[in-house]
């Protein structure tokens, strides 16, 4: 597990800002699930967990502007 600063990843920054609105709409109408809070507990704890204290140890370095 990691403490402290997190890496920025810019391959994983553009991905997430390009990613389509068109997209996110399709498969919220397919998966019934989709973006709906809390359902990474239901689909997978171990990693909903890890998630949650890796989110709560770790920074990123845009945090450091705020």
């Amino acid at each position: 597990m990691k403490f402290g600063m997190r890496t920025p990843s810019l391959k994983k920054s553009i991905k997430a800002r390009t990613t389509g609105r068109a997209k996110r709409a399709v498969k919220k109408t397919v998966i019934p699930g989709y973006g709906k809070k809390g359902v990474g507990w239901i689909k997978n704890p171990k990693k909903a967990a890890h998630n949650k204290v890796y989110k709560k140890t770790s920074f990123s370095i845009f945090d450091l502007f705020k």
